[in-house]
């Protein structure tokens, strides 16, 4: 029974995957700008976002200076919270 069970808790960890990407520009190589991307992706691996940091090196003219990676679970249980006052407007 649990050998059925075992490819729904093996399931892929699909987050909501952003990137926060710092380049120089072109024609001011010691000005910063700021790109973010952001797609569901695939933890811990993240092949969406190196691919695009792939086709960025190849392709785009600003060299890259840093990238700051955020990701949050698509599937999570449920949070709730309760209240302890009342509130009243007018």
């Amino acid at each position: 029974m649990l050998d059925a069970l075992l490819p729904i808790i093996r399931a892929p960890d699909w987050r909501l995957t952003t990137a926060e990407i710092l380049y120089h520009m072109p024609d001011h190589p010691h000005v910063l700008q700021t790109f973010v991307w952001q797609k569901d992706d695939l933890a811990p691996s993240f092949p969406n976002l190196t691919d695009f940091l792939c086709f960025w090196q190849r392709e785009i003219e600003g060299p890259l200076h840093s990238v700051r990676v955020a990701s949050a679970a698509l599937l999570a249980p449920a949070e709730l919270r309760y209240s302890n006052g009342v509130f009243t407007l007018h």
